[in-house]
């Protein structure tokens, strides 16, 4: 996958919330590109704030935490039999755990709680953001079930001409191709305020832009179908549009962040809250 050199999907357990969805998209990714899972859940320190000697309660969340990621492996054992996965209990709080672990990763795959804006940012529980800003492999977040109803199944790519934007073009060529669908590539041109500009010139360079991205790729994937599309208006509001019944939008991400993840850009900040598809974003090589 373009360079990545880790040896598993890490997959983030929450043993809050249903982990089902996003543990069956990355059981069928893993057995796509014949690699094994690694499920992950991390249970924080203990809260000692008032003296209180909280060690069989800190006990009992390792007892459930364990009891979960087996449950979560023998889930993935009936879905997909010939997929390897291995468990991780881990210690500390969960963003940093699961952006520690993700450093070795191929890909990690995170559920969504749908949270809003603000939420995201100030909920103890909240790994979406941070673990999205920080990792050096592609993350995916799955919120939703799928919804396929178009034929054939297809991926949208987001481009921008940017760095990122030219890893996530790869990795969407490799996706669609590895799941037998269509490529959606699409660029967004929103129009200046209060600046005069020649719409169809503008128009006509994303249009070259997208045909020159795409060429090499476009002979490296030979049975992948793909469209150019240019579209007028808001990039997350356009990309959601896009990929409502799509198998998946992938989109690329600025550098390492800190961990607020304020640097992962407004688009992807936008579609991880907008979107219904799974969304993928991958930072540049």
């Amino acid at each position: 996958m373009n360079g990545h050199r880790g040896l598993d999907i890490v997959v983030g357990i929450d043993p809050a919330r249903d982990w089902h969805l996003p543990l069956a998209w990355a059981a069928d990714e893993a057995y796509r590109r014949r690699l094994p899972l690694r499920l992950v859940l991390a249970v924080p320190p203990r809260h000692d704030a008032h003296h209180v000697d909280d060690a069989p309660g800190h006990m009992a969340l390792r007892q459930t935490g364990a009891e979960r990621l087996d449950q979560a492996r023998n889930w993935v054992h009936d879905r997909q039999p010939e997929v390897g996965a291995t468990c991780d209990l881990l210690h500390g709080f969960p963003a940093p755990a699961l952006g520690r672990v993700a450093e070795e990763a191929r890909l990690v795959v995170l559920g969504s709680r749908h949270l809003s804006r603000t939420a995201e940012f100030f909920s103890a529980g909240s790994i979406v953001v941070p673990v999205s800003a920080q990792a050096r492999c592609p993350v995916v977040v799955v919120g939703d079930a799928e919804h396929i109803s178009l034929q054939p199944p297809y991926v949208v790519v987001g481009l921008d001409g940017s760095a990122t934007a030219t890893a996530a073009l790869a990795f969407a060529f490799d996706e669609a191709d590895l799941r037998g669908a269509a490529l959606r590539v699409v660029c967004v041109w929103q129009p200046p305020v209060f600046v005069p500009n020649d719409e169809e010139v503008a128009l006509r360079a994303q249009r070259a832009l997208l045909s020159e991205a795409t060429a090499g790729l476009s002979e490296k994937y030979p049975d992948v179908h793909v469209t150019h599309e240019v579209m007028t208006g808001h990039p997350v509001e356009e990309l959601a549009r896009a990929a409502e019944h799509a198998l998946a939008v992938v989109v690329g991400r600025r550098g390492r962040g800190g961990y607020t993840g304020m640097r992962i850009g407004s688009v992807v900040h936008g579609l991880l809250h907008r979107a219904h598809c799974p969304v993928i974003t991958v930072p540049a090589e």
